[in-house]
């Protein structure tokens, strides 16, 4: 961290945006919590070694950690592949003893990989195209989590539909942003910082290609939290999160 302690780089918080302290005080929070679910999620994945797990470690936690903190009565998960996103959505939601979610995907691999107990009562999938599904929906969204087709067109459709139908102040989280310390020209990322831009709304990202220290902090954080273990051993981490304007 070239000689940064977390709770130097915690300072560099933007008044009223989601930033590195906000996180930090979630993983200190929750610590105890999110290391029992490491442990479910780590035996998930061991009994399903075949399943597609696109979130890394950080960005799964923190997803987790931002649905435990908020406590949505409604998430909507617009992607979700094999499920493994699906199913630390779904353990904050059982964590916290309320609320439902609501998926969205062209394929229906989540329903065979998801598992039962997590799934009863607090799931809906449904299996489709979200830019159809979601039209004119009456979901009073309370927590938003995009990770499907990462295209321009795609990206498109949800800053100028979706988000407009998302309350001010609700958390949105958007996959895919960060492959490179800066998106892709013509990229579903460009188009969402684009957006965020335009708005003026800051957001925040944990991707060790755009935010290396932001990276390395976190990663000294949880090895002094007992929570340094590799769930997914990926080193893909493009999330950036966001709160609604």
């Amino acid at each position: 961290m070239d000689g940064n302690s977390v709770e130097q780089l915690a300072g560099y918080a933007e008044n009223g945006e989601l930033n590195l302290g906000y996180v930090v005080d979630l993983y200190r929070k929750y610590a105890d919590d999110l290391r029992a679910v490491r442990v479910e999620q780590h035996a998930l994945r061991a009994a399903n070694p075949g399943v597609a797990t696109k979130l890394d470690d950080l960005e799964a936690e923190i997803t987790y950690l931002m649905v435990r903190e908020h406590r949505p009565e409604v998430v909507v998960e617009i992607g979700s592949l094999d499920g493994w996103s699906t199913t630390w959505l779904l353990r904050a939601l059982r964590d916290n003893g309320e609320g439902h979610l609501h998926t969205y995907d062209l394929i229906d691999n989540a329903r065979r990989n998801v598992p039962e107990d997590l799934a009863a009562g607090r799931w809906t999938f449904v299996h489709g195209d979200a830019r159809e599904m979601l039209a004119d929906h009456d979901h009073a969204i309370d927590y938003l989590f995009v990770d499907a087709a990462h295209t321009r067109s795609f990206a498109r459709w949800y800053v100028n539909e979706l988000f407009p139908t998302v309350p001010p102040g609700v958390p949105v989280s958007v996959h895919d942003v960060f492959h490179t310390r800066r998106p892709w020209p013509f990229s579903e990322g460009r188009v969402v910082l684009s957006w965020l831009a335009e708005r003026g709304i800051g957001y925040f990202t944990a991707s060790r290609a755009a935010a290396p220290e932001v990276n390395r902090g976190l990663a000294k954080l949880k090895e002094t939290l007992d929570l340094s273990e590799a769930v997914h051993t990926g080193r893909n981490d493009p999330m950036l999160c966001f709160y609604m304007r």
